[in-house]
């Protein structure tokens, strides 16, 4: 028999869990069918309830079965991978009938409003397992056959999820732009006017070419966008793997079923019934649990009845789409920025259409012979149109030059590389406005176990028998009676479990790593967890919360005599004890003895340690009514059995990521659940909290005193906190709140579903993928898929990379259509004609757009990133020192080509060569340079200060493979499809010189910086 994988979401400590105690467990068989794995508190904990699921009852939706997608579902833990089969018997699934009803309409019939009386007829819960041919120790069978004939018979565990849109769907989107539609329409026009005017054979090329590159900005502007929904749906099928463990305190129930037995069983059923509270489950009244609703708390063991498209709900959440096209922040500005450029340069497009219409129906326009083009009487009225549709081409291609609608696609396409590479850094983003808010973060909120230690706890410290030692071995020279009642204790007040395999090998524990800290002790002293199951039996159990920090059980012996055991927080257990086990006897707890405890628990705090506590009750024997004597499980009068201390190491290398936050003036706050002792000496330990405690921006505090100021006081402390112990999750909701009163961007992590609000309230909420519930997962920003603080400390140096990235194409994009645009002006007014026609124009901006934005989004997170201080709120994006380089670059660019253009035939020696081709030289060698003039600005453009452009260029594949690839484009379009763009070959000279002005902007790009260092500010 293999070990039965588990794994504990609530961690029973000392001080803080994120939830409750609660104990649903789900077990997903291979291939779909979810069944319950449970331990029952009456019986053994390995005994577990395994059942089928049921009903065929949305028949549609069924026959579209094999057109859906499948839901994984993970059995056990993240790291845990083998699930147990406790089921032995082997008798076949059959349909059979009651009262001529087939049995999967019948258990289909068991819904939330009708199922008590449904469950009537087959005599309950009992009655319904045996109609299953479910064995409510041992469960199903779970062979391979048993499995694909109940599936068969019953349903599998899958969905239908809406399909994504193809290719042609975006191909449709791409193909809307209005500017486009209005090149292709004046093309077209053109076109059909040559036919007209039977000039075909000699002037299609021109329009042709304004065609064939818009369709291939059309068909790049595509896949560009269909790729990326690609990467974002597989983050979507990493979000829809439903991790079924641990059904407990924030758990989604993954099916719908029937209650087998529990305690103080809370459900929310927020989003199942649309009620806005949680609802008392038990057998008698209120017996039915619907998939998607969320443990709240409590204890239960579910029996399955319905899963997949047969449930009552139908569709979890979890198989709602992440990505749902919502702009982040980032683009909505960039939008904004577009709209802009959009209106002035559809304003001066008009401007300069009106004004070349004026100057070319009063006879001012001629042509390259001086001759005016339009002579009343003369001009045809179809050579009068085409002038009209050239102007009308020529103002669209300032609008084309001029507006930068690739910048909010920037942001996406940073945002689909920066998502791709966390995943492989253990960080799976959620919501896309996270990736931006991230690198502004100020402030991290973070829980202390599990992120900043390794949750790898030991018992290490013990104090029991008036003896304390740190050598568990000599645990053994106590009395055989206080071991004895340890070890009662920690086997029945526990939601672990202990297995002892075949063949002697060492017991394996299961659970929470609090929890399986003291059942390893306990087994240390000698524990048989099995056999002290089977001499009592549980009937009444407190579950832990964050804020009792306790733990409770009532137990009846089999020798009649009735045991209360407690385990929790060291000094709340402490305060409840009016007496403690001295070797064999009990004596009264005087002041003298408290002082002893409170003392060795400080002393445990000190080092860093958890401290718990283990205390009992008995009663005396006889017949105790104990629906009466136990309506809660007494608190008081209890006696101190033992003081344990819990070791929980600091993950290896935290103190240098700690001091990588203090560099980039990010602060971090430690809250915990541990007592403040304790929590200062792990926050020493980690470098949280420096040498000199409680100065002004080194504040330790208790929660409780924290809640207890005044308003003004707490927003005056709240940004000076660095630890604060013993918190709950409402606490540190309180100081979210004021944190982020003050300016802060607050990043906050979170495990169990109490820290949901918290979350909501944070400007990035990071859960915890191994430790994490579902619903915390659902409401939160970004998951750390591994628990550690180092993925976080990624997930911001990412973040301010995007930043910076987006900054860096922002410059680079806003210079190309600046200089554009001017250049485009200034030449048509003059001259009345462009020196970039709309097909060069539209090759440059698809080298801009996707290659350009490719290569700098390629970016990797800098070192000096982690040097920097984050961007506070309300910072402008464009900073002025990226004003003044937009500026010098544009002024080199636009003089450099305006004097290429004006007196390109004198400077070229192009004298003797024909008009014609002098002036498709010219030109050829403006759109050369123009191109090259970009292609040097995109190294200049990868910095945004004056340091080192080549710095680790060399391990960026990606912008040097999208470098090459644009030049290598480039020289194919001059040299083999100039037909098409209106351009000529050049010789090697000519192509030197294009090189040439496009490497000196490079350099009038950084000379004022350096030369004067005050303009650097």
């Amino acid at each position: 028999m293999k070990s039965p994988q588990r794994r504990r979401s609530v961690d029973l400590e000392a001080g803080f869990a994120g939830d409750g105690g609660v104990i649903l467990e789900m077990t997903v068989y291979h291939g779909g069918g979810f069944a319950t794995q449970s331990r029952n508190p009456f019986r053994r904990f390995r005994s577990a309830v395994l059942a089928i699921t049921a009903s065929r009852r949305f028949k549609i939706v069924l026959d579209s079965r094999k057109e859906s997608e499948r839901i994984e579902g993970i059995c056990g833990s993240h790291d845990q991978a083998n699930t147990r089969v406790v089921s032995q018997s082997e008798e076949p699934v059959q349909v059979v009938g009651i009262g001529g009803t087939e049995l999967e309409e019948f258990v289909s019939s068991i819904s939330r409003d009708d199922g008590l009386r449904v469950l009537k007829l087959c005599d309950g819960v009992s009655g319904l397992s045996r109609l299953l041919h479910t064995d409510l120790e041992k469960g199903i069978c779970g062979s391979d056959e048993d499995i694909l004939r109940r599936r068969e018979v019953f349903g599998s565990n899958t969905y239908p999820l809406k399909k994504e849109g193809n290719f042609w769907m975006f191909l449709g989107e791409a193909s809307r732009g209005f500017t486009l539609i209005v090149l292709v329409f004046a093309a077209m026009a053109s076109l059909l006017l040559q036919i007209k005017t039977k000039t075909i054979s000699h002037g299609w090329y021109d329009e042709a070419g304004i065609i064939v590159a818009v369709i291939l900005v059309i068909f790049v502007t595509a896949i560009s966008n269909y790729n990326q929904s690609l990467q974002f749906e597989k983050l979507n099928d990493e979000k829809r793997k439903i991790c079924v463990e641990v059904t407990r305190n924030g758990r989604r129930v993954p099916a719908d079923g029937v209650l087998v037995s529990g305690y103080s069983l809370q459900i929310g059923e927020y989003e199942t019934m649309g009620t806005n509270k949680t609802v008392h489950k038990d057998r008698d009244i209120d017996p039915i649990l619907i998939s998607g609703s969320i443990v709240e708390d409590g204890i239960g063991t579910m029996l399955v009845t319905r899963v997949g498209m047969n449930t009552q709900w139908r569709m979890p959440r979890g198989c709602v789409p992440l990505y749902t096209g919502k702009e982040t922040p980032l683009q909505v500005y960039l939008n904004q920025v577009v709209t802009v450029f959009g209106l002035v340069s559809i304003s001066v497009a008009l401007v300069v259409f009106l004004i070349l219409s004026f100057l070319y129906f009063m006879g001012r326009t001629k042509n390259r012979d001086g001759i005016p083009m339009f002579d009343a009487g003369k001009t045809t009225l179809d050579e009068a149109i085409d002038m009209v549709i050239k102007f009308i081409i020529l103002g669209v291609t300032i609008v084309v030059a001029a507006v930068p609608e690739g910048l909010p696609l920037a942001v996406t396409l940073n945002i689909a590389y920066m998502t791709r590479k966390l995943r492989g850094e253990k960080a799976l983003v959620q919501k896309l406005s996270a990736c931006e808010a991230m690198g502004s973060a100020t402030t991290i909120v973070c829980h202390k176990t599990g992120i900043l230690t390794l949750n790898q706890m030991e018992v290490v410290d013990v104090c029991a028998g008036g003896v304390r030692t740190q050598n568990l071995d000599t645990m053994a020279e106590l009395s055989p009676l206080l071991i004895s009642l340890i070890t009662e204790g920690i086997a029945l007040n526990t939601n672990g479990s202990v297995y002892h395999p075949e063949g002697g090998s060492e017991p394996e524990v299961f659970g929470t790593a609090t929890e399986c800290a003291i059942l390893n002790f306990g087994v240390k002293l000698g524990m048989n967890f099995d056999e002290g199951k089977l001499k009592s039996t549980i009937f009444r159990i407190s579950p832990f919360n964050s804020s009792r920090k306790r733990r409770g059980v009532a137990v009846q012996l089999h020798d009649s005599q009735v045991r209360v055991h407690w385990k929790g927080a060291a000094k709340t257990i402490l305060a409840s004890c009016q007496w403690y086990m001295d070797m064999d006897n009990i004596e009264s707890m005087d002041q003298e003895k408290i002082s002893h405890f409170e003392k060795t628990i400080d002393n445990m705090c000190n080092e860093g340690l958890r401290c718990a506590a283990l205390a009992y009750r008995a009663y005396p024997e006889g017949d105790i009514n104990r629906n009466e004597a136990f309506t809660n499980i007494p608190e008081s009068n209890l006696v101190l059995l033992a003081i344990i201390g819990i070791k929980d190491s600091c993950r290896p290398g935290i103190g240098d990521a700690i001091q990588q936050c203090r560099n980039a003036g990010i602060k971090v706050c430690m809250v915990t659940g541990d007592d403040l002792l304790t929590a200062k000496a792990i926050a020493m330990e980690c470098g949280i909290l420096t040498t000199t405690p409680n100065t002004h921006a080194n504040t330790t505090i208790l929660a409780s005193d924290f809640c207890s100021m005044s308003e003004a006081e707490r927003e005056q402390i709240a940004e000076n906190i660095v630890v604060m112990g013993r918190s709950s999750p409402d606490k540190n909701l309180l100081l979210l709140k004021e944190l982020r009163k003050k300016g802060h961007v607050v990043a906050a992590t979170g495990k169990g579903i109490r820290d949901a609000p918290s979350l909501r309230q944070a400007d990035i909420s990071l859960a915890m993928g191994i430790g994490g519930t579902s619903i915390v997962k659902e409401c939160s920003d970004i998951i750390v898929l591994d628990d550690s603080f180092a993925s976080i400390l990624t997930v911001i140096q990412w973040g301010r990379s995007l930043y910076t990235n987006i900054q860096r194409f922002v410059q680079f994009r806003l210079t190309v259509s600046a200089s554009a645009l001017i250049l485009c002006v200034v030449v048509a007014v003059h001259s009345h004609e462009i020196p970039l026609n709309v097909a060069q124009l539209l090759w440059v901006n698809l080298l801009i757009d996707t290659f350009g934005a490719l290569a700098l989004a390629s970016e990797p997170p800098i070192d000096n990133l982690m040097r920097r201080p984050p961007v506070r709120k309300g910072a402008p994006f464009i900073t002025k020192l990226m004003w003044a380089k937009f500026i010098v670059q544009v002024a080199y660019q636009v003089t450099a080509l305006l004097l290429l253009n004006f007196h390109g035939e004198s400077i070229l020696k192009l004298e003797n060569k024909s008009l014609d081709h002098a002036y498709k030289v010219k030109n050829t060698l403006v759109f050369n340079s123009f191109v090259f003039c970009q292609v040097f600005n995109e190294f200049e453009c990868r910095t945004l200060d004056q340091t080192n452009i080549f710095s680790g260029i060399l391990k960026n594949h990606l912008f040097l493979g999208t470098i090459i690839i644009t030049v290598i484009l480039q020289v194919i379009v001059i040299e083999c499809l100039g037909i098409f763009i209106s351009t000529v070959r050049l010789d090697w000279k000519q192509w030197l010189i294009s090189i040439g002005i496009g490497f000196f902007s490079q350099v009038a790009g950084r000379f004022p910086f350096q030369a004067f260092p005050y303009l650097r500010n």
